[in-house]
């Protein structure tokens, strides 16, 4: 084999490679979706997001049917005011809870939707009225401590 052969079979190479890491690198910040689908918003206020990030899943049933949009403060009530960029395949009613979960102890958060019974569905610049905030961990164990150490001296 000569030399410009073997350069070229290594400029190969080294395309894939780059081309795997840059595809890696997309899939890992939730990126790997350039293709823009049919789409409406809808916002959600929470007392506390959590760990909530931009990009998020939000899910149905373990479906993503959209992800987070936005994530700011209302300066009035002081709650977090999330939007949600969802999919046009999937419709909501308007009784619809919004949950923030977590996957396994510490796995990524997301938004968990659980439909409800309203024949009415949410539109484009909806609001979701019936939310859940996120578990702050350190919180309840904060909680646990507390109780068991006024619990657990006797009184004289």
């Amino acid at each position: 084999m000569n030399r410009a052969t073997i350069d070229l079979w290594v400029g190969i190479f080294v395309t894939i490679g780059f081309g795997a890491i840059v595809f890696l690198a997309l899939k890992v910040g939730n990126l790997a979706t350039l293709e823009t689908k049919p789409s409406y918003h809808i916002d959600a206020d929470f007392d506390n997001i959590g760990g909530l990030k931009l990009r998020a899943p939000v899910k149905a049933a373990g479906v993503i049917v959209g992800r987070v949009e936005s994530i700011r403060l209302d300066p009035k009530t002081y709650q977090a005011v999330v939007g949600l960029r969802m999919d046009n395949g999937y419709q909501f009613s308007k009784d619809t809870i919004a949950s923030i979960l977590t996957s396994g102890l510490l796995g990524e958060v997301y938004i968990g939707l659980e439909s409800g019974g309203d024949p009415q569905m949410l539109a484009d610049g909806g609001r979701i009225k019936i939310t859940q905030s996120a578990i702050v961990l350190e919180k309840l164990i904060g909680q646990f401590l507390f109780d068991k150490a006024s619990s657990g001296a006797p009184a004289k």
